[in-house]
């Protein structure tokens, strides 16, 4: 069986899900929170990573040195304006970054060495 960042490598570069992707010229992971629990964590007798609950899939990103990244946001001195980007903020805060100078998507074989900490 696959260790798990092979597991997230294969998942990041299959059509198959929308919950999950490459951002950043392919250096971070990006997960829609929401949706990946639906369509990776909630999948009945096909789970990809034995777990049902993100913060458990999280641990596992932790413990193969996924760290993560926080979006930072300017954000505009006029309300509407200000308004506007705190809705985007807020649906963009479903989206979790996650990286590791070891995951690139332009280095697949760097990925050998994510190891268990």
């Amino acid at each position: 069986s696959l260790r798990f960042p092979q597991k997230l490598w294969k998942m990041l570069e299959s059509s198959k899900f929308q919950s999950i992707w490459w951002t950043e010229g392919g250096k971070c992971v990006a997960i829609n929170k929401d949706l990946f629990e639906v369509e990776v964590l909630g999948r009945e007798g096909q789970q990809v990573f034995h777990t049902q609950k993100i913060k458990s899939f999280m641990r596992q990103l932790n413990a193969y040195g996924f760290t993560k990244m926080q979006q930072n946001f300017q954000r505009s001195a006029s309300l509407p304006e200000f308004l506007a980007e705190e809705a985007a903020a807020s649906a963009h805060s479903q989206i979790l970054y996650y990286y590791n100078p070891s995951f690139n998507r332009a280095h697949p074989w760097l990925s050998e060495a994510c190891k268990r900490r």
